[in-house]
């Protein structure tokens, strides 16, 4: 079996650039007078997240499934770049596989921020892809809150977390888990967020060469939907949090998905793997870097693994308040 060899300046674990780029603020302002909003922001993180736990504890009338999870951000993620636009058009610049400019996160954030506010702006938008799709890191709803965040300001909206949080919500239920922009324990669909402390750790997060249909799994007769309610107190009060819960949605993708169900089996050789959402992507957590990078460097060449640095807060979590 071919092994992948892993750098140890790994994009992922390199130190990030500002995730803000303001291409015309000003450098003699007054300190009293308020920064005019930027025209450019440029290479802003739109980090990824792993689910330390998740458990379904129910399911609404409309379908939806109740959760219970504790959301943890990673230094790693797609990357943005906005820039202003005066004719009001959301135009998105990049080409990604599979993903019409219309149905992008990034531009249905958009609009909907010009729905409710009726400014006149509009933006071009560069996405960079990083994180694989289908993996359950959250990449699409990420980029979607990164807009958000981006907009508020690029736009001048002075909107508040707890007004873009409401918007995100209509975008999917992990878009306001990284509008909220700190590690949390989520309930209900994932909109009820109560922030949470965690160590900083580093997390070598693996993808087999699979794609893991979300909608399959929650549909799926044997999914766990009644795992009895936990409290935050019981998560914090845990000897150690990577212990802590399962991922109730875990058995069924290893059933369906045999490629996760060796990654698993692999990473548990070396420390306590568990998949993040829905999958495909598994992680472990380690205490340094390099402990990551040992186990990374015995893997199969033909699965993705990642070292990332744990973040306490997002990048852009200053653009709302």
């Amino acid at each position: 079996m071919s092994v992948k060899p892993v750098s140890p300046v790994s994009p992922a674990i390199r130190p990030l650039p500002p995730a803000v780029a303001p291409a015309d603020a000003s450098t003699d302002a007054s300190a009293d007078e308020p920064l005019a909003a930027p025209t450019r922001l440029v290479d802003c993180l739109a980090p990824a997240k792993l689910n330390l736990f998740l458990h379904i504890v129910g399911r609404r009338a409309d379908g939806y499934h109740l959760l219970q999870t504790v959301f943890q951000l990673l230094d790693w993620g797609d990357r943005l770049d906005f820039e202003r636009r005066d004719d009001g058009q959301v135009v998105r610049e990049s080409e990604i596989d599979g993903v019409p400019a219309d149905d992008d996160l990034t531009v249905r954030a958009a609009r909907l921020l010009q729905a409710e506010t009726g400014t006149p702006f509009g933006v071009s938008i560069a996405v960079r892809k990083v994180l694989p799709m289908g993996a359950g890191l959250g990449g699409g709803s990420s980029d979607a809150a990164t807009t958000l965040l981006a907009l508020n300001r690029l736009w001048d909206l002075g909107l508040t977390r707890a007004r873009l949080k409401e918007l995100a919500l209509r975008l999917g239920a992990d878009v306001p888990f990284f509008v909220h922009g700190e590690n949390a324990f989520a309930e209900g669909v994932g909109e009820a967020l109560q922030t949470v402390p965690l160590p900083t750790r580093y997390f070598l997060v693996v993808t087999p060469p699979v794609h893991v249909a979300t909608a399959k799994i929650f549909t799926a007769k044997d999914l766990t939907r009644d795992s009895a309610p936990v409290r935050i107190t019981d998560f914090l009060g845990a000897h150690s949090c990577d212990g802590f819960g399962r991922n109730d949605m875990q058995p069924v993708v290893i059933r369906e998905y045999a490629e996760v169900a060796q990654v698993l089996d692999e990473l548990n050789r070396h420390a306590s793997a568990r998949m993040t959402g829905s999958g495909a992507s598994v992680f472990c957590a380690f205490a340094s870097r390099q402990a990551a990078l040992d186990v990374a460097a015995c893997l199969p060449a033909d699965w993705r693994a990642v070292v990332a640095k744990s973040l306490d807060t997002h990048p852009l979590h200053a653009m709302a308040s």
